[in-house]
This record gives structure tokens, sequence and C-alpha cells, in this order.
């Protein structure tokens, strides 16, 4: 085979392997959607979201503020504008959006403007940020949809996405946490302390009191 023959036959094999890696990330795409939202602590967000059948990943972050890469002691204080998110990863062949958009408001105290169970101040408020007009009409639709079966008026406010922040190491799947922390408790592993502090801060027993058998993520 000449010299000539060589190239030409390792840029046909440069095109086709060009090809099956764009086809392949074609593909990875088309299996995940994600969906923003504001529940209050994201710790207990995350929990519960990634229990849900055809969610592939819960990330605890930041957004919808202004402030340039937040730290968690920036939105916590206040001033920034951010809202303590989660960003779910799912795959909408197995699990639909409008179908975590009714989890999600069956998941906390949507009537609440100050924060959400013992967390208080703006960055703790619930929200669902969406990018164009079909997910807006989804939230909008589940908005509605929570309000009639609820009989009271929600406050959720349905926002445009902006800038995901993904928050420290340190928040990442702490409901699951095998690191030692100091608590009021004591000395807990996270997954301990978590626990104690959902059940402390009052979120299950509220949002029980709220949606009654409707609550997905509640013990009956």
């Amino acid at each position: 085979m000449s010299k000539l023959q060589n190239l030409k036959a390792l840029g046909l094999f440069a095109v086709i392997l060009l090809g099956a890696l764009m086809n392949v990330q074609r593909a990875d795409a088309a299996g995940r959607d994600t969906l923003v939202v504001a529940g209050g602590c994201f710790w207990c967000v995350e929990s519960d979201f990634e229990s849900v059948p055809g969610v592939i990943e819960v990330v605890s972050g930041y957004a919808g503020g202004t402030t340039k890469s937040p730290t968690y002691k920036d939105v916590t204080k206040g001033g920034t504008g951010h809202y303590e998110v989660v960003e779910i990863t799912f795959d909408p062949d197995k699990v639909r959006r409008d179908t975590l958009l009714d989890l999600f408001f069956r998941s906390v105290d949507p009537t609440d403007a100050g924060g959400q169970f013992c967390d208080r101040g703006d960055s703790y408020r619930t929200a669902i940020f969406v990018t164009g007009k079909s997910e807006r009409a989804q939230a909008d639709a589940a908005k509605a949809k929570a309000q009639a079966q609820l009989g009271q008026t929600i406050v959720t406010p349905i926002l445009k996405a902006g800038k995901f922040y993904e928050a420290e190491a340190y928040h990442q799947d702490y409901y699951k946490g095998k690191k030692i922390v100091l608590t009021r408790f004591g000395p807990k592993k996270q997954s301990e302390a978590y626990k104690r502090y959902r059940m402390a801060c009052g979120r299950d027993a509220r949002v029980k009191a709220l949606w009654g058998s409707d609550a997905p993520f509640v013990r009956h």
C-alpha cells in the first residue's frame, strides 16, 4: 500500500471514529434531561429525588442569584439572591418532567414564602427554574394542579433558569455520608446527623400534615 493510500485509510478511520463518538454523545444527550428546583435544605431534596426511579443523579448547588461562584456561607448569609437548589438529571423515557414537578410540590410546603420548615430566609425559599416556553408551561400546569388539590395559595415562583453553581463537595450526598461531624447531639456520622436534623426541623411532619397520603417521600 502506498503512502497516499495509507493516509487515505487513516483519514477514513478518523472520520468513522469521530462519527461514532458523535452518535454516542447524541444518544447520551437524548436519554438525559435536567430539572432545577429549590425546596429548602438541599440535603433533603437530594435525598428525596435520588430515590425516584428514572433519576440518574441529583447535585446540590445554588441558582437564581447575581454573585459569581457563591459559597455556602455567602448564600446562607443573604444578599447574593441565590436559592439552595438541586439539579436533577433524569431519563425522560423512564420518568416524565411533569411527574417530577408533581413530586416536588408534594415534598415541600409551597405556601411558605419565608423559607422551609425550620430553615428561614431567602435562600431556603421554594422555586422552580425553567428554560423556554415548554418547561414554563409544564411548571405552570403542575403548580395549578397542586394549588387546586391543596386548596391554598401556592407562592412558589417559576423563574427563568440562569447559571447553576455546584455546591461544595461537603454537601454532596450528605444524607449518606460516613464522615464524623460534630453536632448538637455530639459526634455523629453525616448520615445520622442528617436524619436527626431532618426530624428536628419538622420537614416530614409538616409535609404530611399538608399533603397527607399524597406526600411521596414521607412514611405513612
